[in-house]
This record gives C-alpha cells, sequence and structure tokens, in this order.
C-alpha cells in the first residue's frame, strides 16, 4: 500500500467503523444460529450472506450516537444489533428489487439462491430486528418507547418511498436530476434513523438528539451523493447500473447538455465500459457547471456537519463525526 493510501482519512475511520461494530456483528451470527432454521437451503443462504456481510456503517453510527449521548456502553448491544438486522433485511430485499447478482466480486443471496430464499431470509432479518428493537426498549419510559418506533416508522416509510419513487426512473436516459436528488435525500432517512434512534435509547438530551438527528441527515445525503460519483469511475458498477437501475447523478446533470448526451450515450451504450470510456466521462462530467454546484452543495452539507459535531459536546464523540464528511469528499 503507498505512504499516500495510508494517510486517507477514511482509512482509519472506517477501521474505527469496524471496531465498533464486531461485537454487534457476533451477536447478530450468534443470534440467527440459535434460531431452528428447517430448510436447508434457507441455512446455506444464511451463512452465505454471513460470508460477504461487513456492514459497519450503521451499527458504527449507531455507537458513535449512543456514545456520544451518554449511553452506557453495556446498554447498547442489543438495540445496536437490531438496527443492523433491519438493515440486513433492506439490503436483502434490496438485491431482489435491483436484480443485483453479484457484488463486490461475490455472488448477493439472491445471485446464487434465487427470489424466494432472498425474500424469506430478509423477512427473517427484519422480524429478528424488529423484535429484539421491541425487547431492548421494554424498560424505557412508555412515551419513549413510543417515540422510537414513531421515528423508525416514518423514516423507514421515507426510504421505502424513496426505492419506489427510484423505480420510476429506472432505464431512462431523461431522468430529471433535481427528481432524483430529492430521492437520494430521502434514502439518507436510513442513516438519520441509526443515529436518531441511538441517541433516544441512550436517553440523550433533547438538545442533543435534535443534534445527532440532523447529523445523521447530513451524513447521510453526504454518503448517498458520494456513491453516485464513484458509481461514474467504476466501469462494472456503471454498466450494471445503465442495465438495471438508474445512472448516477453526476450523468443525469450532463445529459441535460444537448452538446454532451451524444458523446455520453455512445459510451453508455457499449456492451462493456472499458477505462478508456471512463476517463473520457470523468473528464465530460467533472467540468460541468451542475455537478460543480453539486459539488460545493456537498461541501456546505460538510461544513454543517462539522458545527453539529461540536455541538455533541463530547470530546471522543466529536473528533469522529468531523472526520466523517470530510472522508465523503475525499478523492471526488
Amino acid at each position: 500500500m503507498q505512504e499516500q493510501e495510508r494517510q486517507k482519512p477514511s482509512l482509519a475511520l472506517i477501521k474505527e467503523l469496524q471496531e465498533r461494530s464486531k461485537q454487534c456483528h457476533e451477536f447478530v451470527r450468534s443470534s440467527f444460529r440459535s434460531e431452528r432454521i428447517e430448510h436447508p437451503q434457507l441455512r446455506k443462504a444464511l451463512e452465505h450472506y454471513f460470508s460477504y456481510w461487513n456492514d459497519f456503517t450503521h451499527p458504527g453510527l449507531f455507537s458513535i450516537a449512543f456514545e456520544a449521548s451518554g449511553g452506557k456502553p453495556d446498554k447498547a448491544l442489543r438495540p445496536q444489533a437490531a438496527i443492523a438486522m433491519i438493515a440486513a433485511g433492506f439490503d436483502i430485499h434490496d438485491d431482489i428489487i435491483d436484480k443485483s447478482l453479484k457484488k463486490h466480486d461475490h455472488y448477493t443471496v439472491f445471485g446464487k439462491y434465487g427470489q424466494d430464499l432472498s425474500l424469506l431470509l430478509g423477512n427473517a432479518f427484519l422480524i429478528k430486528g424488529l423484535t429484539l428493537l421491541s425487547e431492548s426498549t421494554v424498560e424505557l419510559p412508555s412515551e419513549k418507547q413510543r417515540e422510537i418506533f414513531r421515528v423508525l416508522k416514518e423514516r423507514l416509510f421515507e426510504v421505502g418511498n424513496a426505492h419506489a419513487l427510484e423505480l420510476q426512473m429506472r432505464g431512462r436516459f431523461d431522468v430529471s436530476p433535481d427528481r432524483y436528488l430529492h430521492v437520494l435525500e430521502m434514502k439518507a432517512a436510513g442513516v438519520e434513523l441509526d443515529m436518531h434512534i441511538a441517541a433516544l435509547i441512550a436517553g440523550g438530551s433533547e438538545k442533543k438528539v435534535g443534534v445527532l438527528k440532523e447529523y445523521g441527515r447530513s451524513i447521510g445525503i453526504l454518503a448517498t451523493l458520494r456513491e453516485e460519483f464513484v458509481d461514474v469511475f467504476e466501469g462494472e458498477e456503471l454498466s450494471r447500473r445503465v442495465r438495471d437501475e438508474t445512472l448516477p447523478l453526476p450523468l443525469m446533470f450532463a445529459l441535460q447538455d444537448p452538446k454532451l448526451k451524444e458523446r455520453i450515450m455512445k459510451i453508455l451504450k457499449k456492451k462493456k465500459i472499458g477505462s478508456v470510456d471512463i476517463d473520457e466521462l470523468a473528464r465530460i462530467v467533472l467540468d460541468i457547471e451542475p455537478v460543480d454546484k453539486l459539488k460545493k452543495r456537498m461541501e456546505k452539507l460538510c461544513r454543517r456537519a462539522f458545527i453539529l459535531a461540536h455541538q455533541t459536546e463530547h470530546r471522543k464523540s466529536e473528533k469522529l463525526l468531523r472526520s466523517l464528511p470530510q472522508s465523503m469528499l475525499e478523492d471526488i
């Protein structure tokens, strides 16, 4: 690994989030393996999912928000695991919707075991996650419990609505970038949910809960926008999105210019998008005004996240919360 790569702030941050998620992952695996799953192929599908499941974003952010709100560490594991299970259920179902056979050089559950078992496994994660979250909050005041499940319902419905709206945009090259940007902002509700619920369960003050809720939305938007840029520059992922999903947002903006559209479409219609094509797209996309404005929007979100991190008034968490938005702008 080159010295420059070792010094990237995102690498240290990923390591921190992974460490905060390690015990949670072990709990989730142990919890599922203790269940009586009679169908042998479903058991194999579960183990296959665990072979590549490495979600450190949802449990990691939950851990930071819980700590920043003054929660006791020994009280965090079960609700953290519940959030991780719910996120896993949505992840498995999303692969069915997106027809994702492979991700990062491995077959998804959908790609290896098909739609039916994927649906059942996703359902199992959702059922266990929701049950565990309910059990984890049973000792809280009833008003706090109602607030937690209100937040859960509203934010998950928002994520669901975002995916439903996105379905209408698939396979189209005439999608309004502003409309798609709105969908991406709605998807950020999932990260807001992680941090908002963590702060509520930890017993944070009303002010701190509000700060972490807003921070979660800001960092969620930054993360979704970063992915839109990354997917422009990865040939295999870009080909998949052209074939089965929506185009990345920067390309949507570029297609609004009739002078650029012909050049872009010539590349996107290729059976295989190679490195030379990616370089050409980079030259086109990164030089246009709407994409420059999008980057400035991300920088503004980053500055707001810095301010919110400081308002947590928790030194250790503040350092991590300030590193997160900075990492979202890395190499963009």
